[in-house]
């Protein structure tokens, strides 16, 4: 195995930080994949143990799903067929079940997580190594017009504690594909003094592409094929992820244990959220998504699936297998893959290789939207990804638990959909019951047709449903309150009890809103619309009172106009549905206040939404805080302004473009670029008017970069 060395004689001149900026390249083949292929032979053999308790939790999956299923869809028929079922109520019926399963496979998926949860606390954990692992890593963190300051206090936190406890054996990449100018150039500000601190027993590199072909995926393959060849695993991480010295290290160890291991899947838990909608997810996060990841662990088995980040993956393995097919067609639904995570998996079992997702590992972190804006722009992007994932649902060669994986991810916006037609239906078969006059002797008979409701039952099926969606919320709240030392985690019994009482109504005042959304996403895709790449806000997710209601008239339209109909209708139908009316007729508000830090740190400060990590706070966590409170890298007003003034900087920027090449084309960007720097009179003049595009062509090429100091002394 090559050692990861620097780059010697990199750009030009005698610039010892610009040698720093990247190791040398160890090419790794990387041949991209077609959608249908035949499956490898299985690399890896799971414990007889443990294969007995797969396959037992596969089955209590199925049969706790078909059984309540079976028993609602009977139920709800029982209700509607007193009589002749009409077309409508045919098609309510096949909603209702639709959506009645979703929730049932929902609800058995944490009933075998609480059981799992149980098992652990009466058992204990399995136990974590603490030697460092025998194989290099490479902590890869792609980055897209991020905020450099946020990332690099993780980073360095991150790689503080690698150096120290697995000296050697971990580095760093951030992988840029920012496509903003000023973006590039600060981030790039701040990570040239990162790197130039940077402890050599885990040093970090700097990338940027100039251009960010196939998005995450593509930066990630980019990397594979020029340094890959140098590292048996890379661990990749979102620009949010933070993790845990330790975690990392024995992610490394169980890659390295497992010679038939691909993939391993960490299960990430939401912190630092300081807004109202951001608080909401993290305690939802943290409070159900231990049940839900375990439910998911134990069916999984060694076909488990990839989020995305926080997961170690062998690199040879990725590079031979996981090269994603280019899709035949145009957008949304062509071209490259969105959503390169579950097909990563997806193809990395294929080849035989496990794929495996561990709930135990602890002290791995990612941080959540700030708003329901926020999560509105990147179900957006999700939604088309994984409704492009049709075209992968019946590929061959693929393992049955990734044709869940998949099917599970189209659900998880077609369900939205489900629901919304499943209102708009029930909503029209009580305006046609209201409006037609019943035809109690429609067929030749002697009796007549009676049309009949069973309402005891609805109320009783209703009250069945209910309990089925919060049936992982109980359970997540039963778990905590077994087991005081985690309860008290929380702020004890009676704050637990609050926060989840908390959630559960404010969650049920947004569902209707995220219903709408996605609903509206997914008629968007499915007509033909393509999302873009747009940058995710991790920060403030505060926005104005009036831009709420522009963003959220709609919604609010359509609540006061079924509530209205309802109202009408009969009051007992206007109560039935006010839980969906309500959160519609007030989605403008409660978008404008879930993105108020206000709010949420008022409830932080009564105890309401507490984690585990906000009660006693982890030293990774610490330190990245730390970091952020007192930064140890400087910040400069003009980016463009420091490349004119700093040297060494200037040329760290310049070896950064040595494998930009020009195609000898005309570039009308260049020349205006140059243009303008040649006619303005200062640094914040040519700012000013330059154009994205133009500051773009004026930061990849050498020629210009290298004028710039020349034109600050001509008016200096």
């Amino acid at each position: 195995m090559a050692k990861p060395g620097f780059i010697a004689g990199q750009g030009e001149g005698n610039m010892p930080n610009a040698q720093r900026a990247l190791p040398s390249e160890t090419p790794l083949d990387m041949p991209r994949q077609s959608v249908h292929a035949p499956r490898g032979k299985s690399r890896g053999r799971m414990k007889p143990f443990r294969l007995v308790g797969t396959w037992l939790a596969r089955l209590l999956l199925l049969a706790g799903t078909v059984a309540i299923t079976a028993f609602g869809v009977r139920e709800m028929y029982e209700v509607m067929s007193t009589g002749s079922i009409t077309p409508l109520q045919w098609a309510f019926l096949v909603l209702f079940s639709l959506n009645f399963a979703w929730v049932s496979f929902a609800a058995c998926q944490a009933a075998l997580g609480f059981l799992l949860i149980m098992k652990r606390d009466i058992f204990g954990r399995r136990h974590i190594h603490e030697n460092p692992p025998g194989i290099n890593t490479a902590v890869l963190v792609p980055v897209y017009n991020e905020d450099p300051v946020r990332v690099g206090a993780a980073i360095d936190a991150m790689a503080e504690g690698l150096a120290e406890k697995a000296p050697g054996k971990f580095c760093f990449f951030i992988l840029s594909d920012s496509n903003r100018p000023e973006a590039w150039l600060r981030e790039e500000h701040v990570f040239y003094q990162l790197i130039a601190r940077a402890d050599e027993n885990c040093p970090i590199y700097y990338r940027h592409r100039h251009q960010n072909t196939e998005r995450k995926a593509g930066n990630i393959s980019d990397w594979v094929k020029r340094w890959g060849g140098a590292y048996e695993a890379m661990l990749v991480l979102d620009a949010d992820s933070i993790m845990s010295a330790d975690t990392m290290i024995e992610m490394a160890r169980r890659m390295e244990a497992d010679e038939g291991l691909g993939l391993l899947q960490s299960l990430p838990s939401i912190v630092m959220g300081e807004s109202l909608y951001a608080r909401l997810q993290q305690f939802a996060n943290r409070g159900y998504g231990l049940i839900f990841g375990n439910g998911l662990s134990a069916w999984h088995g060694n076909g488990s699936n990839f989020w995305g980040h926080n997961a170690i993956i062998r690199t040879r393995a990725f590079a031979s297998a996981a090269h994603l097919p280019i899709l035949k067609g145009n957008a949304p639904f062509g071209g490259h893959v969105i959503s390169h995570d579950f097909i990563e998996a997806a193809l990395l079992r294929r080849a035989g290789w496990s794929v495996r997702f561990d709930t135990d590992l602890n002290e791995t972190y990612e941080e959540a939207p700030p708003s329901v804006s926020d999560v509105i722009t990147r179900d957006r992007r999700w939604c088309q990804g994984n409704l492009q994932h049709i075209k992968f649902l019946f590929a061959r060669g693929l393992a049955f638990t990734t044709r869940m994986h998949i099917f599970s991810g189209i659900m998880a916006y077609m369900s939205a959909l489900f629901w919304f037609l499943l209102l708009t239906v029930g909503l029209m078969l009580a305006v046609q019951a209201s409006f037609t006059r019943p035809e109690y002797f429609a067929r030749p008979s002697l009796f007549p047709t009676w049309p009949v409701f069973d309402s005891v039952r609805a109320v009783q099926l209703f009250i069945l449903s209910m309990g089925i969606v919060l049936a992982p919320k109980i359970l997540a709240w039963a778990s905590a309150m077994i087991n005081l030392r985690r309860c008290f985690r929380y702020g004890g019994p009676i704050l637990l009890t609050l926060s989840v009482l908390t959630e559960v109504l404010l969650s049920a005042l947004y569902a209707p809103i995220m219903m709408m959304a996605q609903t509206r996403i997914v008629w968007e895709v499915i007509t033909g619309g393509d999302s873009g790449w747009q940058p995710q806000r991790r920060g403030d997710g505060s926005i104005g009172f009036i831009t709420a209601l522009k963003a959220h008239r709609w919604h609010t339209v359509v609540g006061f106009a079924a509530s209205g109909v309802a109202f009408y209708l009969h009051k007992d139908l206007f109560l039935w549905l006010l839980p969906v009316t309500g959160g519609l007729m007030l989605s403008a508000p409660l978008s404008w206040l879930s993105g108020r830090a206000d709010v949420g740190l008022a409830l932080r400060w009564l105890g309401i939404l507490r984690t585990p990590e906000e009660k006693r706070r982890p030293p990774i966590l610490d330190g990245v805080i730390k970091r952020l409170d007192t930064p140890t890298v400087r910040e400069v007003a003009s980016p463009l302004a420091a490349l004119a003034a700093e040297d060494e900087f200037r040329d760290w920027h310049r070896a950064q473009l040595a494998d930009v090449k020009s195609n000898g084309e005309f570039d009308a960007h260049l020349v205006l670029a140059r243009a303008k720097l040649e006619r303005a009179k200062t640094v914040s003049e040519l700012e000013r008017w330059l154009s994205d595009k133009e500051a773009m062509a004026l930061l990849n090429s050498t020629n210009l970069v290298d004028a710039v100091p020349g034109w600050v002394k001509a008016h200096a």
